[in-house]
């Protein structure tokens, strides 16, 4: 090793030279910080274990309530002090984290004001309530002699990598997290649904699992997809007439909502003049109940469907289940993290009893050579002895004749042990107890072996025994069947007046003092129009837009129309003049559709809408001709009902070749037989 230089300043770091250290680019290091910071987040943060289903700072939590669980409620705020031993972050984030645990009902048993999950109101200050840990996470969740542990971040503490859960308290609690460029989302499942899918998977049977929320609601989950990627779940609130007129009442909300913000929600529509009501109130307590008041006139089932429409009375709900397994993510469904908990629980089940196998043949070999050592007065044989090594000897020579009986080998430290036994213990030993505690031990052994032999049967019986102690109480909460998604232009409230300026060229509601009124409208419509020269458009409804000067026809459109609409044109300045019956179909909204040949000068010269095709079908025309030399007959009969009724992009027929004068309509009677053939032209 080279000597240090005498020079002081020569040993300072800030004069250390690094020749062999090479030059690194800006932008390297910082892709290796992100990926460090991104490794980090995802691993350390925001996604849950497989294993356990915990977030490390749930688990520094959990474990740190173990710790101080004396069976007494302990303030929060002392829990929060010991867990930051084991989390690097600061006490708001893990009071936070506990808050949410409590509020589950599952693993901590609360004290105090936690908040309500219903109202979203906020828990006390963690110095004002208290916890414990419940029966039910002492139960399935720790056992120390199977438990991995690690150093904690400053290396004073060991902690446990993952907790030895013997359920799947992933898919009973949910889990939401954003990570860098990932986000995890478990939905909550119903507790005794948990146990009969962890049984049917150890029998190797289908499994079929639904989500189940605690605020309750009704559930569309036909496109859960397994809770990945890709999937959805609808939620919506129970909505229920009261028992007075005009009265809604709201019992349950949606998960991931409150009753606070669903009801402003419903304001916030009501102000935009999406639905109508009179009066909201919000009287949730220990349940949910908000009440709306209906106007007079307005029918409570279309109320209910605008609600589901515009408000948070129907959330959709995208799932992603991602987990940590094998210290890197994995995308996974609800399938596979059930039977993973279920093979979880049945090798850590086998790990408990091959630590008991251990400790009871520890026992019983103890047991039976300390019977040996008294029985056979061993213990006289070393009383005349002046030294370790010769009551050490005595005692093996004593032990030799009966080592036989014993079921493994006997090492210095069993022998060390028997020179411990009080002097009292011998005094009042008794033979046919020590027989019996031995029988007993080697009866415990038989029942523990014959366990391990028949790991699948003891796991299904410990998920029975769970559903049996701990399901009462925890029936289904949220409804599942399958709904239809009420479609916003059906529902909303027409509210507003459609107006047509045709001289300016301009529609829309907000031309009121410029314009003839229409129809009746909402803010969500579309309005379907016909210029003269023969284009169609369709445009989204607005205050105020362009449809060309004098339009042939305005009106609402909808996506399903099946009015039939009836047209003459004349092909060009002095072309012949057609006839066609079309529906509209599918459109693209602002594109203008060509309904004539598109030749130069084309006009429509009649029109006409109906909402059937029977109805059109009874439209007969009588179209008088300009008078022209050697034009004989001015006067002809035209029935729509001659011609199919095709798609707007066709030509139609030949009506006449001749310049029209004008057109008379009339409706022939409902049942007038339909001509088979169109009438010659002219």
């Amino acid at each position: 090793m080279p000597k240090p230089s005498k020079d002081p300043a020569s040993n300072s770091p800030l004069f250390a030279t690094h020749a062999a250290a090479e030059p690194k680019h800006i932008d390297a290091l910082y892709g290796d910080w992100f990926l460090d910071y991104a490794s980090y987040v995802i691993l350390e943060r925001a996604v849950p274990h497989i294993n356990d289903g915990f977030k490390p700072v749930q688990r520094r939590i959990m474990h740190s309530l173990w710790e101080k669980d004396d069976g007494r409620y302990n303030k929060v705020a002392n829990i929060v002090g010991h867990c930051m031993q084991y989390h690097p972050h600061g006490d708001a984030s893990i009071g936070d984290a506990m808050v949410q645990l409590g509020q589950k009902e599952l693993l901590i048993d609360t004290q105090g004001n936690w908040g309500n999950i219903l109202t979203g109101d906020n828990a006390a200050a963690s110095r004002y309530i208290e916890a414990r840990l419940s029966k039910f996470s002492q139960d399935i969740l720790f056992s120390p002699k199977v438990t991995e542990w690690a150093a904690s971040y400053d290396g004073r503490n060991k902690e446990p990598v993952t907790l030895p859960v013997k359920f799947p308290l992933l898919l009973a609690q949910g889990v939401e997290g954003i990570a860098v460029g990932l986000s995890c989302r478990i939905l909550p499942h119903n507790f005794n649904e948990l146990c009969e899918a962890c049984i049917a998977a150890l029998r190797d049977e289908p499994i079929k699992i639904l989500p189940d929320f605690p605020q309750g609601g009704i559930m569309d989950a036909s496109d859960y997809n397994g809770g990945q990627r890709g999937g959805r779940v609808r939620v919506r609130a129970r909505i229920e007439e009261g028992a007075k007129k005009n009265i809604l009442r709201i019992t349950e909300v949606p998960f991931g909502t409150t009753a606070g913000s669903v009801m402003d929600s419903i304001v916030a529509a009501n102000e935009k003049g999406k639905i109508k009501i009179a009066k909201v109130d919000d009287m949730t307590a220990e349940l949910v109940d908000i009440q709306i008041q209906l106007p007079s006139g307005v029918e409570p089932e279309q109320t209910i469907n605008a609600l589901y429409a515009f408000t948070d009375c129907e959330v959709s709900i995208s799932p992603n289940a991602v987990v940590i397994k094998d210290d890197k993510p994995w995308f996974c469904s609800v399938n596979d993290i059930v039977k993973h908990a279920a093979e979880l629980a049945r090798d850590v089940l086998k790990r408990e009893l091959e630590i008991q196998l251990g400790e009871l043949e520890d026992k019983w070999h103890f047991s039976s050579l300390e019977k040996i050592f008294i029985e056979n007065r061993i213990y006289r044989k070393i009383e005349e002895c002046e030294t370790w090594e010769a009551v050490m000897a005595a005692i093996w020579k004593g032990l030799k004749p009966h080592l036989g009986i014993l079921k493994r080998e006997v090492t210095d430290d069993d022998v060390a042990r028997l020179t411990e036994i009080k002097i009292k213990r011998i005094s009042k030993f008794n033979s046919f107890e020590a027989d019996e505690h031995i029988a007993s031990l080697e009866k415990t052994i038989d029942e523990v072996n014959k366990d391990l032999k028949q790991m699948t049967r003891v796991t299904i019986k410990h998920f029975e025994r769970l559903k049996k102690t701990y399901g009462a109480g925890r029936q289904r909460r949220t409804e599942i069947t399958s709904f239809e998604r009420v479609a916003a232009a059906e529902v909303i409230i027409q509210n507003e007046t459609l107006y047509l300026n045709a001289k300016e060229g301009f529609a829309g509601f907000g031309l009121k003092k410029e314009g003839e009124p229409v129809c009746k409208c909402s803010p969500l419509d579309d309005v379907i129009f016909f210029a003269r020269d023969g284009n169609m458009t369709v445009s989204k409804i607005a205050a105020k837009f362009f449809v060309g000067k004098n339009p042939f026809h305005l009106s609402l459109f909808k996506k399903d129309d099946e009015a039939v609409y009836s047209i003459l044109y004349r092909d060009g300045r002095d072309g012949p003049v057609m006839a066609k019956r079309f529906k509209v179909g599918g459109i693209v909204r602002d594109k203008a559709y060509q309904l004539t040949k598109g030749t130069p000068g084309s006009a429509i010269i009649y029109f006409a809408r109906h909402e059937s095709e029977a109805e059109s079908d009874r439209q007969m025309l009588t179209i008088h001709l300009k008078e022209q030399l050697r034009l004989r007959n001015v006067v002809l009969t035209f029935p729509f009902a001659s011609l199919a009724v095709k798609n707007r992009d066709a030509s139609g027929n030949i009506v006449t070749k001749h310049a029209v004068e004008k057109i008379l309509r009339r409706m022939e009677p409902v049942g007038t037989t339909k001509p088979s053939d169109p009438p010659p032209a002219q």
